[in-house]
């Protein structure tokens, strides 16, 4: 009898074949929405998804609303008529290898080059040099965090959400991946990421490590505006450690704590609290 190991391999190879080739699922309505409304910009020959509403009349206020792992800028979408009533435009971009943007492979994936496409985006739309505010999230966390190093002039008030203690902890004992259960529903994740070069983009952790200094430094040495919206839940970051430590490192930074039973993703779980939380730090400039 063949070793059990050999047996698996012969039926996992054709099983993963099948795997790669099958077809992604149709888009819902709702995604089918979200990208008929969006654009495309070109990056070094690859296309990256956006989306630019015009909002509030009067206002000249611009958000730039940079998303986490592994979704898109569909996590953006419960807030986002809310957004435009306070801003003159609201602002998203699918990153390189998310949602609808391109996903090259092999490609080295980069924190440092998300923040140029961000860079490109804004050009592009003619807002390199305008005051910006930024919204982030957890891999859009790093991302903003580079382009706070890069000093993007003029600087903006800014804020946070998401998983900063990525950083500010090494917290490799807990589970990375989002716990958050139904809140997250199969639209935010539908063609985020390629299944099978995920792990290239999963550098991004060893590369929050490696440049811990640059990122981390980039949050304490500021004179920007500071926030972050906390949901205690969050399995990443955890309740109570999470914000004893954050409060420690960035004295200067406020804080909006949301109810006992939001975790991760709070734009989803709690987008009226979220929104009037991120609202009360915007307007209080």
């Amino acid at each position: 009898m063949k070793e059990w190991w050999v047996q698996v391999g012969l039926l996992g190879v054709p099983l993963l074949a099948v795997y790669l080739h099958i077809p992604p699922p149709q888009l819902s309505p709702a995604l089918r929405s979200w990208k008929s409304s969006g654009s495309f910009f070109t990056y070094k020959d690859l296309n990256i998804f956006y989306r630019d509403s015009s909002g509030a009349v009067g206002s000249s206020d611009v958000v730039v609303l940079l998303h986490g792992f592994p979704t898109s800028s569909y996590d953006w979408s419960k807030i986002w008529e809310g957004l435009t009533q306070r801003f003159h435009r609201v602002i998203a971009l699918d990153f390189l290898g998310f949602g609808f943007s391109d996903k090259p492979r092999p490609h080295g994936y980069s924190i440092f080059e998300q923040a140029t496409i961000v860079e490109g985006l804004l050009r592009h739309l003619g807002l390199r040099h305008q005051r910006i505010n930024l919204l982030s999230h957890d891999y859009g966390d790093t991302v903003a965090q580079e382009l706070l190093h890069r000093s993007l002039p003029p600087l903006p008030p800014f804020f946070w959400s998401g998983s900063l203690p990525q950083l500010l902890l090494d917290l490799s004992k807990f589970p990375f991946f989002p716990q958050a259960g139904s809140t997250l529903g199969a639209d935010s994740r539908l063609g985020s990421i390629h299944k099978d070069f995920s792990f290239s983009i999963l550098q991004y952790i060893n590369q929050r490590k490696k440049h811990r200094e640059r990122w981390v430094g980039a949050l304490m040495s500021t004179s920007v505006p500071l926030h972050l919206i906390y949901g205690p839940l969050d399995p990443v970051n955890p309740h109570p450690e999470f914000l004893q430590l954050y409060k420690k490192v960035l004295p200067t930074s406020t804080v909006s704590v949301l109810d006992d039973h939001i975790g991760h993703y709070p734009q989803l779980e709690d987008p009226t609290g979220f929104l009037n939380a991120y609202l009360n730090f915007i307007n209080s400039f």
